[in-house]
């Protein structure tokens, strides 16, 4: 007589996941809920094939496959962190201690970490990157937009988008980071190979196109051409302005329809003004503030208030890079937004969302809604003024990704 074991039945597939018993429920969508984040109190949230497909009071929740217990606390969308440089080699540590004993930040540092991004294998470069993805994915970041910046060569820039294709679909060619040092002394050489052979190698790999438009970077006239070329390529604009002084990144961004315009620490009343004027056109130019930058580098923060009141868009993000900001934490922007920069805590948590989401002209992320994407954050807490409220405690206790479970687990 045999006797092997019988042979096991199929598992059915999962077609459904109920979450369920939500203390709070951040959806983004102020037809669903209170206030400006939309947040519904007991709540319940569907999801199926990697959309969400219901989302309301849980009394009134469909049956699923799969329940998960929330256990009254808040679920809300995962960061979309729409401004980073995680595709680079070496350490700056070093520097941020100088700078911290007194010495100013200049955009120059850089420079330092070309010549070792150039010197590193691809395989270093992806490995790094992929880490630091994996680092702020368990902090509930779900979307991350990446940069290049640190090659400004045309092999090495190629081979840096190439990294960041590897992990995300925000893939921003920035080879108008800064002027590399052999074109020291022919800065509108160096534009002329960005827009020219660099750019046509680059454009395959990534969305958008970027330049820096700051004093010891890029000046307007070159930032504008850079700009240009990238969109006859199919890309479409960013900006770096107003880091470290006022100048004209503002006014390009509106100007050439850019996405969004990053940093915005000095700005003038006319600038606020733009910014206002294209959210009340459309599409707006978002004003995306990364607080852990003015924060690792002592300048001043951004008047978050006078932006807002205004009407202009906000985003944060988390400018995660080896020099002037080397942090994944969004939860560390949204305390530092709410402390420093005078913002809600609500108005700070949708910056982080849904604001990221609008900066990088998405409309399927941030957002908790009907349709889409199930990229969802589980908060070890009641409610998300906890992520402004108990600053440098860990506060995520899952994420997930298009419905699949990736960091820490219900």
């Amino acid at each position: 007589m045999s006797t092997a074991p019988p042979p096991a039945r199929p598992v059915p597939p999962v077609s459904s996941v109920l979450i369920d018993d939500i203390g709070a429920l951040v959806t983004n969508d102020t037809a669903l809920g209170a206030g400006d984040l939309g947040e519904v109190a007991g709540a319940a949230l569907v999801v199926e094939s990697g959309r969400v497909a219901w989302c309301g009071p849980r009394s009134r929740a469909p049956a699923a496959d799969v329940r998960v217990d929330a256990a009254g606390r808040c679920v809300m969308p995962g960061f979309v962190d729409s401004h980073s440089h995680i595709v680079f080699a070496g350490d700056r540590s070093r520097e941020f201690g100088d700078r911290m004993s007194g010495r100013p930040y200049e955009a120059g540092g850089i420079r330092t970490t070309v010549a070792a991004t150039r010197d590193a294998s691809d395989a270093e470069l992806l490995g790094n990157a992929t880490r630091l993805l994996r680092e702020a994915r368990a902090q509930g970041t779900t979307t991350l937009e990446v940069k290049s910046g640190y090659g400004l060569s045309v092999a090495d820039e190629e081979r840096c988008l190439r990294a960041a294709a590897r992990l995300t679909g925000e893939v921003t060619f920035l080879g108008a980071h800064v002027v590399p040092p052999e074109y020291e002394d022919d800065p509108d050489g160096y534009v002329d190979l960005v827009a020219g052979a660099m750019l046509e190698a680059c454009a395959p790999h990534a969305r958008w196109v970027d330049v820096f438009c700051e004093r010891g970077a890029f000046d307007e006239e070159q930032a504008r051409r850079v700009l240009r070329a990238g969109r006859d390529r199919g890309l479409l604009p960013r900006v770096h302005g107003n880091q470290l002084g006022r100048g004209p990144g503002v006014r390009l961004a509106v100007q050439e329809g850019a996405a969004s315009v990053d940093h915005c620490t000095h700005l003038e009343d006319a600038d606020v003004a733009a910014l206002a004027d294209s959210a009340a056109e459309g599409p707006a130019t978002v004003a995306t503030l990364l607080p852990g930058v003015d924060f690792s580098t002592r300048q001043p923060y951004p008047d978050a208030r006078a932006l807002l009141d205004a009407g202009a868009r906000v985003a944060l993000a988390s400018d995660c890079n080896p020099g002037s900001c080397f942090t994944s934490s969004m939860a560390l922007c949204i305390a530092l937004a709410v402390r420093e920069m005078r913002m809600t805590p609500e108005e700070a948590v949708r910056a982080a969302t849904a604001g990221g989401a609008e900066a990088l002209r998405r409309d399927d992320v941030g957002r908790l809604s009907v349709g889409a994407r199930a990229d969802i954050v589980l908060l070890e807490a009641p409610n998300p003024v906890y992520l402004a409220y108990r600053p440098g405690v860990p506060q995520v206790a899952a994420v997930w990704k298009d419905g699949e479970l990736v960091a820490g687990r219900p």
